[in-house]
């Protein structure tokens, strides 16, 4: 069952837009949870669904600028969510199980980046907390709409590159840096989607992670100007300044592609990038592919049975 990490000639590239990889595809029927679904790559991949036929849950922590986002897309459901908060997961995890439908796609796209140092929950390094431990507790939840057919879309980045698990200190009890703590937090995201595949496949449940690109969303909204600057991604009046960023529509692309390819059928737990699975590199190489550290199936278990002591949720446990 387990899918080669490498590329199988998709016929996509990195400029490929989500309506582009969806043409074709027809989702009437299907209904699908985005998480972050109202925000940068979150709401095109929700327009991009609802455009192919889907009906789409959007949970949001923020419900009124979610409705003020999807006003006048039909096919859309907002519901109340923070990641951050356990509870908050439980009650709109309920909301979706006693509607009774079955899940097609869930979509664990929303996520913070390089915030100063926040804690949630009962003391979680944010950013750990929020965008993996948040989405793994979802995914537990929603488990029973989800078994029996369906694709789990981890949003990752290339920001993994620049931490593993932090295993002496994940939650940044000794110190904290930002850009350490979202690289632990993206590499969590595809070991979570590794393990989850390898856990749901024999349930039909396949589950993939993904950088989408280098895009200018709200989620920089953490990252001072200054520091954008100094990174190359604006210029001194705030403007983009890198040639590589993706628009949004391209940015969306990767991620709807994990969810609803029929090229991707009987894959699984694997890393994608610009509309393509992958290559594992080595953890210090430069470049694109996927870090050793994120693809590593013993980290990956590591991961499962670690989250799911910090939040109690094991769907498969005995």
């Amino acid at each position: 069952m387990t899918t080669p990490q490498q590329p199988i000639g998709s016929g996509f590239t990195r400029d490929s837009t989500a309506r582009e990889v969806l043409d074709g595809i027809d989702l009437t029927g299907r209904l699908a949870v985005v998480t972050g679904g109202y925000s940068g790559l979150g709401l095109e991949t929700t327009r991009a669904l609802v455009g192919a036929g889907a009906e789409v849950l959007v949970p949001a922590r923020r419900v009124g600028a979610a409705q003020e986002a999807l006003a006048g897309l039909d096919g859309v459901a907002i519901g109340e969510l923070d990641l951050g908060d356990q509870d908050s997961i439980t009650r709109y995890a309920d909301d979706v199980l006693a509607s009774g439908r079955h899940v097609d796609l869930l979509l664990n796209s929303a996520g913070i980046m390089a915030c100063p140092e926040t804690r949630v929950g009962p003391g979680w390094e944010a950013q750990l907390g929020t965008n993996h431990l948040g989405h793994y507790a979802l995914t537990q939840r929603l488990w029973p709409a989800l078994r029996g057919g369906a694709r789990v879309v981890s949003v990752s980045s290339a920001g993994h590159r620049r931490s593993g698990i932090r295993w002496e200190d994940p939650h940044f009890e000794r110190g904290y840096d930002k850009w350490a703590a979202y690289g632990q937090a993206k590499t969590a995201n595809a070991l979570f989607a590794l393990h989850l595949d390898r856990l749901g496949a024999e349930h039909d449940v396949r589950a993939f992670s993904l950088h989408p690109g280098g895009i200018m969303t709200p989620l920089q909204r953490h990252v001072p100007r200054e520091e954008q600057v100094a990174l190359g991604w604006v210029d001194e009046e705030g403007r983009p300044a890198n040639a590589g960023f993706k628009t949004p529509e391209q940015g969306a692309a990767t991620q709807v592609w994990a969810a609803t390819s029929p090229q991707l059928d009987g894959m699984g737990g694997v890393y994608l990038e610009d509309v393509e699975v992958a290559r594992v590199v080595p953890s210090d190489a430069d470049g694109p592919g996927v870090r050793e550290h994120a693809a590593d199936p013993d980290q990956a278990a590591r991961l499962w049975a670690w989250s799911a002591e910090q939040t109690g949720l094991d769907a498969f446990a005995a």
